[in-house]
C-alpha cells in the first residue's frame, strides 16, 4: 500500500480533533473506531474479509504501511477467523497516539506543549493541513446532503464517524439532527464498514463482554465491573506525559 493516500484511521482521527483547542471529540469511544477503521483499511487493501460477523485473513502479505501490517500479524497469528467485536473490543494500548504521532511526522498536525493541573507535562495536537480536513469533511458533507452513494471508503469513514459518536462534534445541535440521521444511513453502502461500525457500537454496548461475564459466572468467578477496576477516561485531548514512564494522559478540556 503507497503512503499517498491517507488511511481511514488517519482521517477518523483528522474528523475528530477540534481545530481550535487539540482536544479529540469522543476519546474514549474514538480508540474503539482506530482498531475498527484498521480493519476496513486491512479489507479494502485485499488482505481480510468479512466472514460472517468474523474477519478472516485472506492474504498475509504486508501493506507496506507498519501500524496495519501489526494489525495483519496479529490477526494471522489468529490461525482462525476472529469475531469483528472481539477484535474491536481487545486491548489497544497507544494506537490513538500512535496516529497522532505518525500525522505529526507526516506535517498534518502539529504537537503543543502543555500542563494539566499546573503540574503534569501535556501535548495537544492542532491540525496543520487544515485543506486535508476540509476536504475529508466535504467528501461527508457531499454523500449527506446529496443522496447520491459514496465511495466505499467514504461510506466507511461515515459509519465509523456515526458508530464512534462523532455525529454530535460534526453536525451539532438541532439544526443538525437531521444531517447525523444521514450520517447514520450511510452506513449501509459499505458491508465491511458497517460490520465494523455495528461492532464498535456493541462493544461500547457491553455486548462484547457478556460471553465472558457468562463463562466467569459459570466457571465460579467474581470480577468487578469495569468502572470499578479501571480510572475514568476524562473526555478531551490525548495528551503524552513526558515522564519517564511514557504514559499517556488526557486533557479534561474540550
Amino acid at each position: 500500500m503507497g503512503r499517498s493516500r491517507r488511511t481511514i484511521p488517519e482521517e477518523l482521527l483528522l474528523l475528530a480533533l477540534d481545530p481550535t483547542t487539540g482536544t479529540t471529540a469522543q476519546p474514549q469511544s474514538l480508540d474503539l473506531g482506530l482498531a475498527g477503521a484498521q480493519l476496513v483499511e486491512l479489507a479494502l487493501a485485499g488482505r481480510i474479509a468479512p466472514d460472517g460477523d468474523r474477519i478472516a485473513v485472506v492474504m498475509a502479505r504486508p501493506t507496506g504501511d507498519p501500524t496495519l501490517d501489526s494489525a495483519l500479524e496479529l490477526l494471522r497469528r489468529r490461525g482462525s477467523p476472529v469475531r469483528a467485536v472481539h477484535w474491536i473490543g481487545g486491548p489497544r494500548l497507544g494506537l490513538r497516539q500512535t496516529y497522532l504521532t505518525h500525522l505529526e511526522r507526516c506535517g498534518m498536525v502539529h504537537a503543543v506543549a502543555g500542563q494539566m493541573c499546573g503540574v503534569l507535562p501535556t501535548t495537544r495536537y492542532q491540525a496543520t493541513e487544515t485543506a486535508i480536513s476540509r476536504e475529508i469533511r466535504a467528501r461527508l458533507d457531499n454523500a449527506i446532503r446529496t443522496g447520491v452513494p459514496p465511495d466505499p471508503r467514504t461510506a466507511a469513514l461515515a459509519a465509523l464517524a456515526h458508530a464512534v459518536g462523532l455525529g454530535k462534534h460534526l453536525y451539532p445541535g438541532n439544526e443538525g439532527r437531521s444531517l447525523r440521521s444521514r450520517l447514520r444511513d450511510l452506513i449501509r453502502h459499505d458491508p465491511m464498514g458497517g460490520l465494523v461500525a455495528h461492532a464498535v457500537m456493541d462493544v461500547q454496548n457491553g455486548v462484547a463482554a457478556q460471553p465472558r461475564r457468562q463463562q466467569a459466572a459459570a466457571a465460579g468467578v467474581v470480577r468487578q465491573p469495569a468502572a470499578a477496576r479501571a480510572t475514568a477516561d476524562p473526555a478531551g485531548a490525548p495528551v503524552q506525559s513526558r515522564h519517564g514512564h511514557g504514559r499517556m494522559a488526557r486533557v479534561g478540556a474540550r
